[in-house]
């Protein structure tokens, strides 16, 4: 199973391949798909909206498979070294 994700080309912002074909910035909404579906999602991304993509091994939809768990965590979450910065930040108000 692989996640599709990429880099949001107006915002910069982390992006994952919905199940709706939609992109979303959260991980949790991720959609898991075969190795073929998930190559030509890839293939098929925007190139003038969507950067940089690529797969990710997952064990389940929205669940990165054991080498890339703690990578796309800290994608999807935002810096580490300042919890008053990025996506962490705004969770904690």
């Amino acid at each position: 199973m692989k996640i599709v994700t990429g880099h949001d080309l107006l915002t910069g912002e982390v992006v994952y391949l919905t199940a709706d074909g939609a992109w979303r910035p959260r991980l949790a909404d991720a959609a898991g798909l075969d190795d073929a579906a998930a190559e030509a999602a890839r293939a098929g991304a925007d190139p003038t909206r969507i950067t940089n993509v690529y797969l990710i091994a997952a064990d389940a939809p929205g669940a990165p498979a054991a080498r890339e768990r703690l990578r796309e965590t800290i994608r999807a979450q935002g810096p580490t070294v300042r919890r008053d910065l990025g996506k962490q930040a705004e969770r904690a108000e």
